[in-house]
């Protein structure tokens, strides 16, 4: 592992394009600007806080009240959920964090490269009994993989997550596409009730925390903003669709209590009933490619 900032910028920064440096709570960040866009990416948690296309309103949203310290995980952007997602820690591991270790894990950057497509940057974990990388390409289009691979000699489930928050103009007046008729479980509440989508987009009038079994393309439609957000996958069985509403937000301390209305997760997984078995040294490659498109008024 690269031990300081100034070897970091030797080994992998590009002049006026790939820069590492200290970012909020000290914590080191990739900061990357080219002619498609501007995005930030955080060894801590290997977490993407910025991805701006030119020409275009921030996509990705993030919490003023968010932590940035080594044993926290950030609010906002693209945390990665992993080994389990939310409470479902393993019996052996009854008191692990939330969401798994992936979050507040020291990633590693091992290779950038500058693509067609945008600027690829790779960062990798050892999470036992898994080993990890995480891909992020940015340009027009932001491109994620998380490559997981079992490097035990025995049988290995996981649950996975890219926990991407969406800023929205106003979630009362999104409406998210593609989830049609489609089983869920939603879990407001604490609760596990097995619903079904009927035939109409989903809106948003209260909180919303619904694992969806689904591998579609998902869209976010924001009139407020006057634009789509396109959201393909592979790899991946559940779409988990979240906004906290007031009392939520209120109980949370990296949260800030009227910042609900401005953002939407829509978050590419694998959780629940479709967790993933690896084989002693199997691989599994989940990924996520956003894009934007315009939208008339």
């Amino acid at each position: 592992m690269h031990t300081d900032l100034p070897t970091l910028n030797r080994h992998f920064g590009i002049e006026d394009v790939l820069s590492f440096s200290a970012g909020e709570g000290g914590l080191w960040r990739a900061l990357i600007t080219t002619d498609k866009c501007t995005a930030e990416i955080y060894r801590h948690g290997a977490h993407l806080t910025r991805w701006r296309p030119d020409g275009h309103d921030e996509v990705l949203w993030m919490s003023a009240k968010s932590n940035f310290l080594y044993d926290m995980p950030i609010r906002g952007g693209v945390p990665i959920c992993f080994p389990w997602f939310g409470g479902n820690k393993p019996a052996s591991d009854p008191q692990g964090p939330s969401h798994g270790y992936a979050r507040i894990r020291t990633w590693e950057f091992i290779e950038a490269r500058q693509e067609q497509d945008g600027m690829t940057l790779v960062l990798r974990n050892t999470i036992e009994p898994f080993e990890t990388k995480f891909a992020v390409t940015v340009g027009d289009k932001l491109k994620m993989k998380l490559t997981v691979t079992n490097a035990s000699k025995t049988t290995a489930t996981f649950e996975a997550a890219l926990h991407t928050y969406f800023t929205v103009s106003q979630i009362r007046g999104v409406s998210v596409h593609g989830l049609e008729n489609a089983d869920y479980i939603d879990t407001v509440g604490g609760g596990r009730r097995e619903m079904k989508q009927d035939h109409n987009p989903i809106t948003f009038t209260a909180e919303t925390d619904r694992t969806y079994a689904s591998t579609a393309t998902v869209r976010i439609d924001d009139p407020g903003l006057s634009r789509s957000i396109t959201i393909e996958k592979t790899g991946s069985n559940s779409t988990v669709v979240w906004n906290p509403w007031v009392d939520k937000s209120k109980a949370m301390s990296d949260f800030g209590d009227e910042e609900w209305p401005g953002m939407l997760c829509v978050e590419t997984a694998n959780c629940g009933a479709n967790a993933v078995t690896l084989e002693p040294g199997a691989t599994h490659e989940m990924t996520a490619v956003i894009s934007l498109a315009r939208r008339s008024k």
